[in-house]
C-alpha cells in the first residue's frame, strides 16, 4: 500500500493577496481558481511537485462553524497563530532573498539549526508562518 500527500491547506482571508504572494513570490503554479458554493477553491502547488497542492481557504471554510467560531479563528490567524507549512529549497539563502524582495514580513533569516538544516522564515500575506529549509550537506 503506497499512501502519499495529496492536500494541504492553509487558512487565508484575501485570495487576491494570497494568490499573488503564493504565485509571485514564491513561484507556484496556480493548479485551480474556481467559485464553488459561494466560496472560492483556489490550489496552487510547485512545479516540481505535480501530485501536491495547496489549498488557499478561508479560515474555517467549514458552513456549520457558528458566528462565533469563525471570529475566533478570524483573530487566531490575525495573530499569526494557526500553522502554516515548511517548504524545501535547494538554496534558503537565494530563496530569502527573493521572499523579502516581494516584501514578505521576514521573521527568521537564513540560519543554520542544530538538527541539520538552513531556514529560513515569513509571514503570508494572512499571518500564516511559512519556513524554508535546506538539507545541510556533510
Amino acid at each position: 500500500m503506497d499512501i502519499k500527500l495529496s492536500q494541504c491547506f492553509i487558512a487565508v482571508d484575501d485570495h487576491d493577496k494570497a494568490l499573488a504572494f503564493y504565485r509571485d513570490a514564491l513561484g507556484l503554479e496556480v493548479r485551480n481558481d474556481v467559485g464553488f458554493e459561494g466560496m472560492r477553491w483556489v490550489t496552487v502547488g510547485s512545479p516540481t511537485q505535480p501530485g501536491v497542492e495547496i489549498v488557499l481557504e478561508p479560515p474555517l471554510a467549514d458552513p456549520n462553524a457558528s458566528e462565533a467560531d469563525r471570529q475566533t479563528v478570524a483573530e487566531l490567524m490575525a495573530k499569526g497563530m494557526l500553522r502554516g507549512v515548511i517548504f524545501e529549497t535547494d538554496d534558503c539563502d537565494a530563496t530569502f532573498e527573493r521572499i523579502s524582495a516581494a516584501g514578505a514580513e521576514v521573521l527568521q533569516e537564513p540560519m543554520d539549526q542544530p538538527y541539520g538544516v538552513r531556514d529560513c522564515a515569513f509571514r503570508d500575506p494572512a499571518g500564516n508562518m511559512l519556513r524554508f529549509t535546506q538539507p545541510r550537506t556533510a
